[in-house]
């Protein structure tokens, strides 16, 4: 059995996270950024990732590193924090082109790290662009890129597994790779969304055994789809939400 966190280090624990992210964050990510080669920023980028999550006093678990294959791949996970794009940088090799929403590039100084990390940004409102931003993923795929995609596209407050978008499904579809799922679970319990005050807590990666699409259609995207979310559903700890939250938006 679990014990409960501690109240007084419960107290403190949100100051030790900012002091690490204000005194060793700010320099880590100004590191990367003038570091030359992408290569190279994103291998620093993995080992400063995992020195953070360290110092901020947030344990992180990652199994099934094997179910990666050596070749391209796209990889999907869900999404219920602001802290999942910098634990999957610090718990994942650093081979992985991030999926970002277009608007994350006018983040001061974030956005700029995003862009030096490789990161590929993502039309959500314009359908012409959109639909330009997802032939240039499946291009990428076919190029042998490796992506990491969030397919709930956001994240709310209340937990639950949203709806997939289909854009990463048809991204290894048309490109014939395996998707990997991966399941964080424990990153919703320390940094609610709609809140700025950590809470103690660990943090699970897992990523399951890759699933191959059937075929070169949009109909097998989707079968392809639903099956990784099935996966990730049944080792996410969350209740599905998808056809309540497909109708909110």
């Amino acid at each position: 059995m679990r014990k409960s966190p501690n109240p007084l280090y419960s107290l403190v624990f949100p100051l030790r996270v900012w002091v690490v992210i204000l005194l060793f964050g700010t320099p880590a990510v100004l590191t990367v950024i003038v570091l030359p080669g992408r290569i190279r920023r994103r291998r620093v980028a993995h080992r400063l990732g995992r020195v953070l999550f360290w110092l901020a006093g947030i344990p992180v678990v990652v199994s099934g590193l094997q179910n990666l294959p050596d070749g391209a791949c796209v990889l999907v996970s869900n999404h219920s924090t602001y802290l999942d794009g910098p634990l999957l940088t610090a718990a994942l090799p650093p081979r992985f082109g991030f999926v970002i929403k277009r608007e994350a590039m006018r983040m001061p100084v974030l956005g700029w790290l995003l862009v030096r990390l490789g990161s590929e940004f993502v039309e959500r409102f314009n359908t012409k662009a959109a639909r330009q931003d997802a032939n240039r993923l499946i291009q990428l795929a076919r190029d042998g890129v490796s992506l990491g995609v969030f397919p709930e596209g956001t994240f709310r407050r209340q937990p639950g597994l949203r709806a997939f978008h289909l854009g990463a499904f048809l991204a290894a579809t048309r490109a014939g790779v395996p998707v990997v799922p991966v399941v964080i679970r424990g990153a919703r319990g320390i940094l609610p969304a709609e809140t700025l005050r950590p809470r103690p807590g660990r943090v699970e990666v897992e990523l399951l055994t890759p699933l191959l699409p059937g075929g070169r259609r949009g109909n097998d995207a989707r079968v392809l789809r639903d099956a990784v979310r099935a996966s990730i559903l049944m080792r996410c700890g969350e209740p599905d939400h998808a056809h309540k939250w497909l109708q909110e938006d």
